[in-house]
């Protein structure tokens, strides 16, 4: 199958591919030559900064790839990409991150700063690279270091500090926050252009926010309301940080020194400097976290295509069975999926009730996706363009949402030095730059180190504080519920409450011309979205014969600017000062995330997110009737506020031996939305390696940090299913040739660990690299042979639908695409696994709802096996990574690798792949306040 490139809507950001002919001529020469000394920024001489307060007692780590540096004028941007020429920290954190996929194997203590950065408190006086007093204020100083070019913010007043962190934010990411600005609000074609791939994204993004100015105002005004004084703290925080961004983009433009990307997207003159960057306001905050919020912190949905597949079960097995059958794949609870909370402690919630009560199913063959794009001219009309928004509704609309991040944390008991280690981090995809950016900031209020979303970093979001040191991992439990409003008069007018109430509609009309970074032809078009009380309409359909809109509701929906106030508790000294108050401060965090704490005596978990509380009877997996008794339980459509599940009903814990989390189930009896969550989960290699040291006690930094590394490496698929299809194919003597030959590669490949990696550091080829070529190429082909006959087609192809077969990390039919380094998060490895086990007659704890390799018996599942492996075996190299605008086709180790998805001008090299988070720290602390 043909891989795509992009891993998700973020990658297919068009960027300046048309440079290199534009270098051609020969004015341009001598623009660069012009351009090469642009007015610079004051500073002041340079200072070290105090460590203040600081109980790590070096030994807090951190890594954020490609580079701190996100800015880079027009000539940077020219030379770069006519001769490869990186600015200064653009790219320096990238070679650390990359060696310790063939480094981990001899890492001890001393040289992790080796692959990580030094994440202590402030700057030593040897190591100050500059000093600057932003806009010549007297209350701020930003000091970079010499290694990586962080901003090291201190401010002995508080609007100073703040303002200090918009300053340098701007400095390192202005571009990019310019363009997830405009993400955020569905206008990023007219803003960098009408390339396929533009359109695609502003339209994934609008389609589940799509809110008018006066949505984003209401949103700030309910957060300050709401929130007391530290509300009104929160406001005038982002006030100051405005003013700082908006004070550099001043700067910048009078010393001619802001990013090429403006000039070559046509918004400013490279000779006049003609043309406006427009200033930053309070409401592009919120379409910027309406974006991560989207990405990263909201689970549920796919309610719809739930209900297709219990259709077509039911169908398939009558609805008893197909019931059975349905809940089987579905693994809502079962047995054995790794937890993260692992005591035998139950957290339930979205479980299936007893008697379901007010679904609206659909009649069979009736559901259609709502249109979002209109009236489309020009460039917007041509099928790639299309192409283009199927997939971005897609995306929108599917249950599994994008999870990525994974969190070791090992509790004092079970360390050499009886204080917890904790590696962890957010797997946040690989862009140039960064969507994260490094900081410290000290000020009155706020003290903290660490990683926040460009254009959100007012307050460190992930990091270290003076003591203690947090992160998070995606969590995806099911916010977002589906409604079956019924239609009156006409298809824009739903009986909402026993009235025929108006649909709103909400539009966005974008139009784009060719600039020299994007050179596709012009065209326009409208979004379109037709909300409604219960959420804006994703499908319609008939139920029982009567026409349905299926709208969606997300609890965090209008409330994207809530979580401010977790995230200022985590940065404020003064409040985060246990596991219990870190506990309290997440809490407030209303997207979807696991919470992860470390300080030199305890551990702590928290799962975050406003739960909503259904109507009794109400199952979440599928859509319901839109009538008060089916509604969340205290709900208020204007505020859309409700009841939520209390912090007791979130999965939480102190001091657990361990935590691991990539992703996985979070607690018994705790409903995720997305499928997946079995007998085999990515999960299992972080708890597998840790279980086992924490077994032999004695943990330290290097020894967790190679475990997560070893993770890191492995290919899921051979270390937890392999075994077991060996079994199946060796139950008698594998007599033909090509498929003993397959056997044996694949056997000294597991032997050897399952992993994929260079035959050495550096040489883009891989060990075993024919064993890797035979299994990318069988799972899919024995997952179709194993399951298609016994479901059928039409089932099989509604489960694939709630859960890709595959998500190697070459593939491009799983949710991540190719080049994403995030791996194996979505497939049927669980499926798979439970049925080879059953079929050897192994113990299976919550089997499938009935044996499917080879009708159930042992020797016919092997006859599909063996079948299915010739058939892989002959396969080239080049028919199974068939290349892409990155690879040539056949190259293996390309297929596999990191790319660092250009978001602006700036190029990077490939790695080798890694499935570990982007940003990651490694904590140990020594002592506590």
């Amino acid at each position: 199958m043909p891989r795509r490139t992009p891993r998700n809507a973020l990658d297919r950001l068009r960027t300046p591919s048309r440079f290199p002919g534009f270098l051609k001529n020969a004015s341009v020469c001598v623009l660069i030559a012009g351009l090469l000394s642009p007015l610079t920024q004051a500073a002041v001489a340079a200072e070290p900064t105090a460590a203040a307060n600081d109980y790590c007692g070096g030994q807090c780590s951190d890594i954020l790839p490609p580079g701190q540096n996100g800015n880079a004028t027009l000539a940077q941007v020219l030379l770069n990409q006519a001769f490869g020429t990186q600015p200064e920290h653009a790219d320096d954190q990238l070679g650390p991150y990359a060696n310790l996929a063939k480094g981990y194997s001899t890492l001890t203590n001393a040289t992790i700063n080796t692959f990580f950065n030094d994440a202590s408190f402030g700057v030593p006086a040897d190591q100050v690279a500059s000093t600057l007093k932003p806009a010549n204020r007297s209350d701020v100083t930003i000091v970079r270091d010499k290694k990586t070019g962080v901003p090291h913010i201190t401010g002995t007043t508080r609007y100073g500090t703040e303002f200090g962190a918009g300053y340098a934010a701007a400095q390192d990411r202005l571009w990019l926050m310019d363009v997830f600005r405009h993400v955020g609000r569905g206008q990023l074609t007219a803003f960098a252009g009408g390339a396929p791939s533009n359109q695609g994204l502003e339209q994934q993004f609008w389609r589940n926010a799509p809110y008018t100015e006066a949505d984003l105002q209401a949103q700030i005004d309910n957060a300050i309301a709401t929130n007391g004084a530290r509300g009104q703290q929160a406001l005038d925080d982002a006030k100051a940080y405005l003013d700082g961004i908006n004070s550099y983009i001043d700067a910048s433009d009078s010393g001619r020194y802001f990013p090429g990307e403006y000039v070559l997207t046509g918004h400013k003159d490279s000779i006049t400097n003609a043309g406006t960057i427009d200033h930053f306001k309070i409401t592009d905050l919120v379409a910027l976290g309406s974006v991560i919020g989207a990405l990263f912190g909201s689970g549920g949905g796919g309610e719809v295509n739930n209900a297709i597949s219990l259709l077509a079960a039911q169908e398939k097995y009558g609805v008893t069975e197909g019931t059975k059958v349905w809940e089987s794949f579905r693994e809502r609870n079962d047995a054995e999926a790794v937890l993260t909370v692992h005591n035998g402690e139950s957290f339930p919630y979205a479980t299936r009730p007893d008697n379901p009560q007010g679904e609206a199913l659909p009649d069979p063959g009736s559901v259609v996706e709502e249109p979002l794009v209109y009236d489309r001219t020009g460039s917007a009309a041509t099928s790639t363009a299309t192409t283009a928004s199927s997939s971005a509704a897609k995306t929108a609309l599917t249950s599994a949402k994008r999870g990525m991040s994974n969190a070791l944390v090992v509790s004092g008991k079970s360390t050499a030095s009886g204080h917890p280690v904790a590696v962890f981090g957010p797997q946040t995809g690989y862009f140039a730059p960064q969507l994260l950016l490094l900081q410290e900031i000290q000020g009155p209020g706020i003290s903290a180190r660490g990683a926040s979303f460009a254009g959100l970093s007012m307050y460190v979001e992930l990091g270290r504080g003076q003591d203690y040191s947090w992160s998070a991992t995606t969590s995806g439990q099911d916010i977002i519920d589906t409604y079956a409003v019924e239609l009156c008069q006409d298809d824009y007018h739903y009986v909402y409450r026993g009235t025929c109430t108006a649909m709103d509609k909400v539009e966005r009309q974008n139009a784009w011309k060719p600039t020299t970074a994007d050179g596709t032809a012009a065209g326009s078009y409208t979004m379109r979205v037709w909300r409604t009380k219960y959420g804006p309409v994703a499908y319609r359909a008939t139920v029982g014969g009567k026409k349905v809109a299926y709208t969606t509701l997300r609890s965090s929906y209008l409330h994207e600017a809530d979580s401010i106030i977790g995230f200022q508790m985590l940065n404020d000294p003064d409040y985060v000062k246990s596991p219990q108050t870190f506990q309290s401060a997440v809490q407030h965090i209303n997207y979807t995330f696991n919470w992860f704490y470390a300080d030199s005596q305890h551990t702590a978990y928290y799962n975050s997110g406003d739960n909503p509380v259904r109507a009794n009877g109400v199952d979440a997996e599928f859509p319901v009737w839109a009538q008060p008794a089916y509604e969340w339980r205290g709900w208020n459509p204007t505020t859309n506020t409700a009841d939520y599940t209390p912090a007791s009903a979130h999965p939480n814990s102190i001091d657990q031996d361990y935590y691991i989390s990539w992703n996985n189930k979070q607690a018994k009896d705790y409903t995720t939305a997305s499928w997946g969550d079995g007998s085999v989960h990515r999960g299992n290699l972080l708890e597998d390696r840790v279980k086992k040291l924490v077994a032999a006690g004695g943990v330290t930094r290097a020894s967790l940090t190679k475990a997560m590394a070893d993770a890191a490496t492995v290919d899921l698929r051979a270390e937890d299913v392999l075994p077991d299809l060996l079994k199946v194919v060796g139950s008698s003597t594998v007599t033909d040739s090509t498929a003993a030959a397959a056997v044996s590669k694949l056997q000294t490949w597991l032997s050897a660990g399952g992993k994929r990696t260079e035959t050495t550091a550096g040489s883009k080829k891989y060990a075993d690299a024919d064993a890797i070529r035979i299994l990318d190429a069988w799972w899919p082909l024995l997952v179709k042979s194993e399951f298609e006959p016994g479901l059928g087609t039409d089932l099989y192809t509604a489960f694939t639908n709630n859960l890709p077969v595959d998500e190697a990390p070459s593939a491009g039919h799983g949710p991540t695409g190719s080049h994403a380094g995030s791996s194996f998060q979505y497939g049927w490895w669980s499926y798979v696994d439970k049925d080879i086990r059953s079929v050897l007659g192994e113990s299976v704890q919550g089997p499938l709802g009935r044996k499917y390799c080879g009708g159930g018996t042992l020797s016919a599942c092997r006859d599909i096996l063996i079948s299915t492996l010739k058939e892989a075996a002959g396969k080239t190299a080049a028919q199974v990574y068939p290349g892409d605008d990155q690879c040539s086709a056949g190259d293996q180790w390309c297929a596999d690798s990191i790319v660092q998805r250009t978001l602006g001008g700036i190029k990077h090299g490939k790695i080798s792949w890694q499935n570990r988070p982007t940003f990651q720290q490694v904590v140990e602390f020594t002592s506590h306040r």
